[in-house]
């Protein structure tokens, strides 16, 4: 399908670094917003964040798991691990909410993202017992 293709073309633009053919998959006023509050709105701030992005990073992994499709939207759920210069590696699971144009290129990217270190808070009893979060995870 076209929009999973694009989609998981998006994946290997980070894990290429490279960001060859964007245009080919945003419109020129696509709106991107990721799951910590960072927003872009248009191409060109998208493919600006990318570029600056990707000299203090590196994806490591974005790899989609399953797909639902809806009218003019997809939602893609996905496993991402990053390293940053000078910081330890993350990773972390998420829904992206994808919307598309009559094109079908991607006008609106919403990522929602879920802490991979899970827990069970009542694993010892009534009362839960809740993990401090770590210092630099998003979540």
């Amino acid at each position: 399908m076209k929009r999973e293709q694009a989609i998981i073309r998006w994946f290997a633009m980070w894990l290429e670094q490279k960001a060859e053919g964007i245009s080919d998959i945003f419109t020129t006023d696509a709106v991107y917003i990721e799951c910590w509050r960072p927003k872009y709105v248009g191409l060109a701030k998208i493919q600006h964040w990318f570029e600056e992005w990707n000299t203090r990073g590196r994806v490591t992994q974005w790899k989609a798991q399953q797909f639902f499709h809806k009218e003019d939207q997809t939602v893609v759920q996905w496993i991402f691990s990053c390293e940053m210069k000078g910081e330890a590696a993350q990773s972390f699971e998420g829904l992206s909410l994808v919307r598309f144009d009559a094109e079908e290129k991607i006008c609106f990217w919403q990522e929602f993202g879920c802490n991979t270190a899970h827990y069970d808070p009542y694993e010892y009893g009534a009362t839960p017992v809740f993990k401090p979060t770590e210092e630099g995870v998003f979540f």
